[in-house]
């Protein structure tokens, strides 16, 4: 295909990708109540037990800001397949089989890793909003506003969910020839540190429990890539033994 040729295809993927999108969102638009109800759930708690907090919109477009701001994330998301596959039948021709093999499984254990980082960021939210409200002085009363809320949300559920997928980026560069299992390994105290800093600054540092927890899976995660590529390395030296010429006698 010429050079016309090849962007003509990727306007079409784009038109497609983004119908996708538009479609997304319009769901998503509809199903926000739900949504918003149930990230808003800490503050209920809170309201419950001291009733001085609650859901801020300062604006007068606040609140069809934060609809539509979860709605095109959501829309994202349930759109992924659409972009996804546009992406991937745009690159697809010019990748050899063993680049398609390696990228359907790097996508295969990155999406799910992603989606369960993106859940365990669920899990901490709570503990970290009801952290954060102890420190509230007495006579206090916490306004979250609405969209500040949704960002510390969002993102808090994003820098975990990316965190999860690191590994994976570890066994590629194994498989690239990068680096090797036993160097992905010997880095394990900086794994942990870095692992232990990470959980830290992504957890309030008065939640022990959330911050444990998260630093704990990210270190099982590392340990898994590390022996993954020791287990891949042992298999290119099986399949190149046989090449390599034989010793000479002594």
């Amino acid at each position: 295909m010429s050079l016309g040729q090849h962007l003509l295809e990727l306007r079409n993927r784009f038109f497609i990708a983004a119908i996708a999108l538009v479609v997304g969102m319009v769901i998503a638009f509809v199903i926000t109540d739900p949504i918003i109800h149930w990230i808003t759930e800490p503050i209920r708690q809170i309201a419950e037990e001291r009733g001085d907090a609650a859901l801020n919109f300062a604006a007068v477009t606040s609140a069809f800001d934060m609809r539509m701001r979860i709605a095109f994330t959501i829309g994202i998301f349930l759109s992924a397949p659409i972009w996804l596959w546009q992406i991937w039948a745009f690159i697809m021709p010019g990748l050899t089989r063993k680049e398609i093999r390696y990228t359907i499984g790097f996508v295969a254990a990155a999406v799910p890793l992603f989606f369960a980082g993106c859940y365990v960021g669920l899990l901490v939210v709570p503990h970290v909003i009801e952290l954060m409200w102890g420190f509230t002085p007495e006579g206090g009363v916490n306004f979250y506003a609405a969209n500040e809320y949704y960002d510390f949300v969002f993102k808090l559920m994003i820098v975990i969910g990316v965190s999860f997928v690191l590994p994976v980026f570890l066994v590629a560069l194994n498989m690239a020839g990068i680096i090797s299992g036993r160097g992905i390994l010997k880095g394990w105290r900086v794994a942990v540190l870095v692992a232990a800093t990470f959980a830290a600054l992504a957890t309030p540092a008065a939640d022990v429990v959330s911050m444990l927890m998260l630093a704990g899976i990210l270190v099982v995660l590392f340990f898994a890539a590390a022996g993954l590529s020791m287990l891949f390395d042992r298999r290119k030296a099986k399949r190149t033994a046989p090449l390599l010429p034989p010793e000479p006698a002594s």
